[in-house]
């Protein structure tokens, strides 16, 4: 069974930073594209960044500069390391894996053009203030 646990959330202060972990089980994090996304009370769940193997990487352009994805595949951890926050990425972040055909500006899609986030952790609160 695929389990994604998200950790590292927490209230900072406008300009400071925050890294986020997702420690996944059930499956290597080899196996899946996988990614953050994130979704503020009121507003529409936003893509924030993917990553597919180790190096291909997109974000969105609100994130792009300040935002970085990793993963250690020996951990079997996919991680967000935020920097220069801002009050506007005050969210709920969410880690998510799945098959995909390609990432774009940090979100994932299926063949079919679907959002690829089959599996997706209970995610993990960030605040800015």
């Amino acid at each position: 069974q695929v389990q994604l646990v998200e950790s590292g959330g927490g209230s900072v202060q406008a300009g400071g930073s925050l890294t986020l972990s997702c420690l996944a089980s059930g499956y290597t994090v080899t196996a899946y594209c996988m990614g953050w996304f994130r979704q503020a009370p009121g507003k529409e769940r936003e893509g924030a960044a993917t990553i597919v193997g180790t190096k291909i990487t997109s974000y969105a352009d609100s994130v792009k500069g300040r935002f970085n994805i990793s993963k250690d595949d020996a951990k079997n951890t996919l991680y967000l390391i935020m920097n220069s926050l801002k009050p506007e990425d005050t969210a709920m972040y969410y880690c998510a894996a799945d098959s995909c055909s390609y990432c774009s500006d940090g979100s994932c899609y299926t063949s079919g053009g679907a959002l690829a986030n089959k599996y997706r952790g209970q995610g993990t609160q960030v605040t800015v203030s």
